[in-house]
């Protein structure tokens, strides 16, 4: 089975108060899972990172064997298709953590998106930076 990942994170400073949204959909559109969660301080890049790792771990316990992911970050696109060096220490096991997750799956595919495309994981990702104490997030 394959899922649509959206992902994205979103930090109010850099860094600051962040926050991930993920949106997990069928092939057909069907949202199957949602989830916007606060994570603490840290800067935009760390949080695209843990919004996309978060989403590969749902996808995976969800059943998915194959996943196409959306994300606005084009840094972190390019830097998981290999086009970017993987070059700041904050990045690298985030990115190392992204890559091992991907090997559970029989395939993926990762691509840009404009924000418009994104605009449901986004508003989950600033609807947890609009909490006050925050408890982690739910999946619907």
């Amino acid at each position: 089975m394959k899922l649509i990942l959206h992902t994205d994170g979103a930090a109010r400073g850099n860094p600051g108060p962040a926050g991930i949204g993920i949106v997990i959909q069928d092939e057909a559109g069907t949202t199957l899972a949602e989830l916007g969660e606060y994570i603490g301080e840290t800067t935009n890049n760390v949080a695209e990172y843990r919004a996309l790792l978060r989403a590969l771990q749902e996808a995976r316990r969800l059943g998915a064997d194959s996943v196409g992911i959306r994300a606005d970050s084009e840094l972190l696109v390019r830097q998981v298709n290999g086009q970017y060096r993987v070059r700041h220490p904050n990045l690298v096991p985030l990115h190392a953590a992204v890559m091992a997750e991907l090997k559970d799956f029989t395939s993926f595919s990762i691509a840009h998106v404009p924000r418009k495309e994104n605009a449901r994981a986004d508003a989950l990702a600033n609807w947890a930076l609009d909490q006050t104490k925050l408890a982690p997030g739910k999946l619907s």
